[in-house]
């Protein structure tokens, strides 16, 4: 009987391969029975593939799916995609964005009257936290019971505009010198900010609360009502008021640089409630149980409230009129997109015959077409694509 070191040996003399490398430890099959053995090791090593259990685009749900949320593709949601492409395309950095002018003219004495500045200080108040809110309301409590992978990365992009939007605001307080410890305190410390939030926040924690999941009516309406006030009312109401404001400042010639970020953030908005209309439609279509009759009345109700909050809010920043503006024209704004809002989710128009009293905000957010905004940077600050508003 051949001793090991003799088979080898025999081996290597009648069939040598010099392209293989020993592998220590490990021996050499030498018969054709062996060879046999170690192909059926090697078959019981690799897993059996069922193709049938890969992720198909049709059995996914935006919400208490069942597929890997872990496989982007195949796309279901391609609308999804699509506006997180357009995102990453509408990059953006405050830091980038010249101060000077505003920094000047904040600083000169007759550069702003009074209610001007009211104004200003207002505005910020509310935006250095809400976007905080946003965020929050994304990462903790969102991302979590959608289980749509397209949409998830959405919302990844949407969490980080937030973030850009908050570094915008304080940027603007930073640059103009103002008292940070009272614009970050206002929604504790002004009533008419903190009864927005406080509206807001009853939703947040329903989403963040740990012990939150989805799958019965009950809860798949909580949620729905969530994105819902987000998308709707936080983002597609709430925030038009002080963007109104601000953007009419820069139409002055005055603000130009809090004008311009502004108006980045508007078209960032105005794709996040674009986003979050189509993600509650889809869901009411996947889920048409969740669509009641009740449901629909609570949802009025909360649009109703916000209407009014935010007419509030617009009172306490111009307890004069400014600029052209005032409150009582707000009115009939807010009124008219409330109206659009409903709409889009499939509500009727809650406020019939309501027009819009400014137009050129319309013209701002609706049309397609590429504008240098004020003469400034936004169709060279695009990283790619024509300035997408959608």
């Amino acid at each position: 009987m051949l001793s090991w070191d003799e088979e080898t040996a025999s081996r290597a003399s009648a069939q040598p391969r010099p392209h293989l490398q020993a592998v220590p430890n490990v021996p050499q099959f030498s018969t054709h029975a062996d060879a046999a053995l170690n192909q059926g090791i090697l078959a019981r090593s690799e897993p059996q593939v069922n193709t049938a259990q890969r992720v198909q685009a049709a059995d996914k749900r935006v919400i208490n799916g069942q597929t890997d949320v872990n496989q982007l593709v195949p796309f279901k949601y391609k609308w999804a995609w699509d506006k997180y492409l357009a995102g990453c395309a509408n990059h953006w950095m405050p830091q980038e964005i010249n101060m000077q002018r505003d920094i000047e003219l904040w600083k000169n004495p007759n550069g702003l009257t009074e209610d001007e500045r009211r104004l200003v200080k207002r505005n910020l108040g509310f935006f250095v936290t809400a976007d905080s809110l946003a965020a929050n309301n994304i990462v903790l409590g969102t991302y979590r019971h959608i289980t749509a992978p397209e949409c998830r990365q959405y919302l990844l992009r949407q969490a980080f505009e937030e973030a850009i939007h908050t570094h915008a605001y304080q940027y603007i307080v930073e640059s103009l010198g103002l008292e940070e410890s009272e614009i970050f305190n206002a929604y504790n410390e002004v009533k008419s900010i903190r009864d927005k939030d406080q509206f807001l926040i009853p939703f947040i924690e329903t989403l963040t609360d740990p012990a939150f999941t989805t799958g019965t009516t009950e809860n798949d309406q909580k949620l729905l009502k969530s994105l819902i006030v987000f998308a709707c009312l936080m983002e597609g109401l709430f925030f038009y008021v002080g963007f109104t404001q601000i953007l009419a400042l820069g139409r002055q010639n005055k603000m130009m640089g809090a004008a311009e970020q502004y108006q980045y953030i508007l078209r960032d908005e105005s794709m996040h409630c674009n986003f979050g209309i189509d993600l509650i439609n889809t869901i009411k279509l996947e889920n048409p149980h969740l669509w009641t009759s009740t449901f629909k009345e609570e949802i009025k109700a909360l649009f109703l409230e916000a209407v009014e909050l935010e007419y509030r809010y617009a009172e306490d920043t111009m307890p004069r009129g400014v600029l052209g503006l005032n409150a009582p024209m707000f009115k009939g704004y807010l009124r008219f997109i409330a109206n659009r809002r409903a709409q889009q989710i499939g509500l009727e128009a809650l406020f019939p015959q309501e027009e819009n009293p400014f137009p050129w905000m319309s013209e701002m957010i609706d049309l397609k077409k590429e504008r240098n905004f004020f003469e400034t940077r936004v169709i060279e600050y695009q990283t790619g694509g024509a300035l997408n508003w959608e």
